[in-house]
């Protein structure tokens, strides 16, 4: 009986202090204050995107058409903003929320502002995964291909994307503690192997599917579709699903694995559930838009500035501004250059590299790097 009573003396103790140190600066009324405004952005930005362009119908028109108020539009119009950019604006905030809230995720689960799906390799493991569907859907995978259907793209990313994170944590891990110097070089290989693998494969490819893999290199959203949305959106929304299953453990896990274990929180299990779910939204993201770096570095480091590191705030408001922000990126993406586009990776990587040197430099002295 000694044990168990130690056991529970050194959870209450460790409950104790998890209590006080977030007490200490304790941002709840901020973070609810963030969280509302990033709702009230998040509805901004998706009718600025279906708004901004060749179309003239305005905000108002849109509204209206919507509620069915007053037909407002006219033909072309209704096709412009419903076929073409409603879709593009929705897929858009789905993997800008998806890729944000992945990064808060591999932060929290590392403990550390420098985990990113798309620095550490995840990223192009789930597009290894997309490719190999892409090139041999038609030949040795055919069978997969036809029994999956339109899923079987987002299917493959997940597959490709849940081995490199596993992969990945093996690797990174020693007796229980996560090497980020690890971490991050086995990331730089996984992602240069998956790289070589995905080249190879585009040089069996065939016109055609060359054709389909243009958007690869630097991510775009100029093909979203109701389809893509239908094929990716679930995968992404049960994600999100998962994210207040989450938030304690995480929030337990900043003291430490060991810490939070006495605490209560059965960190294999959150380990599984977090790794799944990253590479389940990054390998949908990465499957229907291609490669678009930084955001999830970039999104979770400047809230966890603002609100704070509770990861019962910090999730969702990573999706809402992640979401939010590859809105305004792929906006000024399809109207800076007008009326040819820029690929949306471009705009993300202008602003996340020099965003992550000063991360870099921040956490310098920490990392002994």
């Amino acid at each position: 009986m000694a044990v168990p009573e130690a056991m529970m003396g050194n959870r209450r103790s460790f409950s104790v202090a998890f209590r006080r140190s977030r007490q200490a600066g304790d941002r709840t009324n901020l973070a609810l204050l963030g969280i509302t405004f990033l709702v009230v952005a998040s509805v901004f930005a998706l009718l600025f995107s279906i708004t901004t362009g060749a179309s003239d119908a305005s905000v108002l028109d849109v509204i209206r058409n919507m509620t069915g108020s007053e037909t407002a539009l006219s033909a072309r119009d209704r096709i412009i903003i419903f076929d073409i950019r409603l879709p593009r604006a929705i897929l858009g905030f789905l993997i800008g929320g998806s890729l944000a809230v992945s990064g808060a995720v591999m932060q929290g689960l590392f403990r550390n502002p420098l985990a990113d799906p798309g620095l550490v390799g995840v990223s192009s493991g789930a597009g290894l995964g997309a490719v190999v569907m892409i090139v041999l859907g038609g030949t040795i995978a055919a069978p997969l291909y036809l029994a999956l259907g339109i899923y079987a793209l987002p299917l493959a990313a997940f597959g490709g994307g849940l081995a490199t994170t596993l992969l990945l944590y093996r690797v990174a891990t020693s007796n229980g503690q996560t090497s980020v110097a690890t971490m991050l070089l086995a990331g730089i290989a996984l992602g240069a192997l998956a790289g070589a693998l995905t080249g190879v494969l585009i040089y069996m490819a065939n016109d055609q599917q060359l054709r389909d893999l243009t958007f690869w290199g630097m991510g775009s959203l100029a093909g979203a579709t109701w389809i893509k949305i239908s094929a990716a959106g679930p995968i992404i929304i049960l994600s999100f699903i998962a994210l207040p299953f989450m938030a304690r453990g995480l929030n337990a896990i900043t003291l430490g694995e060991a810490a939070a274990f006495h605490m209560g929180v059965p960190v294999q299990r959150l380990k599984n559930i977090a790794i799944v779910t990253v590479a389940a939204a990054t390998g949908a993201s990465v499957a229907v838009s291609g490669g678009i770096g930084f955001v999830g570095i970039v999104v979770p480091h400047i809230l966890r500035m603002v609100i704070g590191p509770d990861h019962r705030f910090l999730l969702p408001a990573s999706a809402l501004l992640g979401g939010s922000l590859l809105i305004f990126a792929d906006v000024l993406a399809r109207t800076i250059v007008a009326p040819a586009e820029l690929p949306i990776g471009i705009i993300t990587a202008a602003v996340g590299g020099p965003f992550f040197l000063w991360i870099l430099l921040r956490q310098r002295s920490r990392l002994a790097l």
